[in-house]
């Protein structure tokens, strides 16, 4: 079911239209193994990520909209769409909604979303959520660095381990992108935390940034004493001694 061309259909409605398609979509009989696997106290309605992104993309961004015509959803609509779908969620479904709306061409780079990711990272507190989002913020930093980079220091030395975590990853995918002084700085700014999930993110972004600078991660391993973590995972397609 495809969202009808109606002009008059303001961010409630699609919202609420949003759901109903997720309703449609559902799956009991995968909910309860979804919910236990994720240690999510809110419910699933059984409706997998490829599916979620799907019901998203083909009611707000329909490929046969004319982007002029009545149909096509304004970048105005979208963070508000995000914003009813995360802070109304009955189902975490509708959280992975949300995220998928931010990263809709509209407004998938723009700062004006950055307030809500902040929001959906220490809400959601957990890594499914937070990983996502840390993903759509990365491509907000990738073509906003002057208006991100404070903010990823910031973030880095944050007292919430979820905005550490999406500080961490904040470049996962940047290859000649990455900006190494700040990797280096929220890298060392957590390296002593004890958090499982602190500790995995300095090596995944590690592990990530060494398909496109081995020598470069090789170094620092070598000079910044990591968690043997952290260190296992940076080095894991570098044949080199953990």
């Amino acid at each position: 079911m495809v969202l009808r061309q109606n002009p008059a259909m303001d961010a409630p409605t699609r919202a609420e239209h949003l759901r109903r398609l997720l309703d449609a979509a559902a799956d009991p009989g995968i909910a309860a193994g979804q919910q236990a696997y994720m240690k999510s106290a809110m419910p699933f309605r059984g409706v997998r990520m490829p599916a979620v992104r799907r019901i998203v993309r083909d009611a707000l961004a329909p490929r046969s909209a004319i982007p002029a015509g009545p149909g096509k959803v304004s970048s105005d609509d979208l963070l508000p769409i995000a914003t009813l779908l995360w802070r109304g969620a009955q189902f975490r479904e509708d959280r992975y909604a949300a995220i998928t709306v931010l990263d809709l061409p509209p407004i998938r780079t723009s700062p004006a979303t950055i307030p809500l990711s902040r929001e959906m990272i220490t809400t959601g507190a957990w890594w499914d959520l937070v990983d996502a989002t840390a993903s759509h913020v990365a491509k907000v930093l990738l073509t906003h660095r002057d208006e991100l980079t404070p903010l990823m220091y910031d973030w880095a030395g944050d007292d919430d381990r979820w905005l550490r975590r999406s500080a961490i990853i904040s470049q996962l995918g940047a290859k000649q992108r990455m900006d190494r002084v700040l990797l280096h700085s929220v890298i060392e700014s957590n390296r002593t935390d004890p958090d499982f999930f602190i500790r995995k993110a300095i090596g995944w972004a590690l592990r990530d940034f060494a398909r496109t600078d081995p020598d470069w991660v090789r170094a620092l391993t070598d000079q910044v004493e990591l968690s043997p973590l952290s260190r296992r995972e940076a080095l894991k397609h570098l044949h080199l001694p953990v």
